[in-house]
């Protein structure tokens, strides 16, 4: 296999514009179905487990099962599917968590449940690192900024209304029809697909050979990789588990989704307000991701906490986490601009392993220490950041010497 780094860019007479941002939609619609799926069991561990006669640490493998899969299939699915036309590969990917959700909505056993995360898992690896490099396949080269960052967005709302929509119609209704609604998302998606995405032939692969290249001989990758797996580990070990940690402060059920919802709002505006520092102040940028994180998980773990007061809490740790994935998916770029796809394919492993990492470690914290426990150590992760970041700066001052 030859190396590669990025797609050659779309000129202007490859596609039309208009069906160039149809085709920039549907993957973005793709990616957000993809990423709530993986992330939905957050605001259903309780009624999940109720139901199917689990603890809620025994739930919490819903987030950590797909999570450990993605981080695994990541590279796999890249080097595997290399020379597929990537529209093929990513109908595929979400065909298949379309599928894998609506299993779930009819399981009668949590095993079942858990083998349709697994599929889950295969496509959210797979597919993320493909689509994050498609937009400049798709429109001409002047939009391929704007188009990248609009299918990016389908990450950032995922992660910060997905959840929260689907506890408000798991309350609503049941959890099985949450994850039914995903999954007929995802049939959605693939349809808009088939009919508004062009064939995208491949033609460039990267080998196995080039991750490993691009980790060892560059110290921005490394730190982006580190910083990456503190954070995602230590949010998603306390996130994973806000429900409980809820109701246990006496907030009633009812208001659980309310609060996500308020999470989620602060989360985009956290985005856009990082999206607007990063350009100038990058590396200030992730150490303030840092302490608002800390900050928000060690308040929460003190506080007693009234439903103004959770709100409140939960709107700085949605403004914090908002911003991380577009302010480290920047990092990791400009760390290796001449080896995005490969370093983006270690990006997206790490990130979801740092999910699953952080959910088991929490239902296992969650079940044999305390409830309140995966807020402190998530607090711990976080700041640990900001050695991270500091060490790495005060390096590359050494070497610049």
């Amino acid at each position: 296999m030859t190396s590669v780094d990025t797609p050659a860019p779309a000129t202007s007479g490859d596609h039309s514009p208009v069906k160039g941002w149809l085709a920039v939609l549907a993957v973005t619609l793709g990616i957000f179905s993809l990423m709530t799926s993986e992330l939905l069991p957050v605001g259903l561990l309780t009624p999940v487990g109720s139901a199917l006669n689990v603890s809620e640490g025994t739930a919490g493998l819903m987030v950590t099962v797909p999570g450990l899969v993605a981080a695994i299939s990541a590279p796999l699915v890249t080097v595997a599917t290399g020379r597929v036309d990537r529209r093929l590969v990513l109908v595929v990917l979400i065909g298949l968590v379309g599928a894998a959700n609506l299993a779930s909505a009819f399981a009668d056993s949590f095993a079942v449940v858990l083998a349709a995360r697994f599929l889950v898992g295969i496509s959210v690896g797979g597919f993320w690192p493909i689509a994050g490099g498609i937009a400049m396949r798709l429109v001409p080269a002047k939009h391929v900024p704007r188009a990248t960052a609009v299918i990016f967005g389908g990450v950032e709302t995922a992660s910060v209304l997905g959840v929260p929509t689907g506890t408000f119609i798991g309350d609503l209704s049941s959890w099985r029809t949450a994850f039914a609604v995903v999954g007929i998302l995802g049939l959605v998606s693939l349809v808009c697909m088939v009919f508004l995405m062009p064939k995208v032939p491949a033609e460039r692969t990267i080998a196995f050979a080039d991750l490993s290249k691009v980790l060892k001989g560059n110290a921005g990758v490394r730190t982006g990789i580190a910083m990456t797996f503190l954070v995602i580990t230590g949010h998603f070990l306390a996130y994973t588990f806000v429900r409980p940690i809820l109701q246990d402060d006496s907030v009633g059920e009812n208001m659980v989704g309310a609060l996500l919802l308020a999470f989620g709002v602060a989360g985009i505006c956290g985005n856009f307000i990082a999206g607007a520092l990063i350009a100038k102040r990058l590396r200030q940028t992730v150490m303030g991701i840092s302490v608002i994180l800390t900050v928000a998980m060690a308040v929460l773990a003190l506080a007693d906490t009234s439903v103004p007061t959770a709100a409140a809490i939960l709107i700085l740790w949605g403004l914090g986490y908002g911003a991380v994935p577009v302010t480290f998916q920047t990092w990791i770029l400009e760390a290796a601009p001449d080896a995005t796809e490969a370093a983006s394919s270690l990006y997206v492993s790490t990130f979801n392993l740092s999910i699953a990492l952080g959910a088991l470690f929490g239902g296992l914290a969650v079940d044999g220490i305390s409830t309140t426990s995966v807020l402190w150590i998530g607090a711990a992760l976080a700041v640990l950041t900001l050695f991270v970041v500091g060490s790495s700066r005060r390096g590359a001052a050494v070497a610049a010497e």
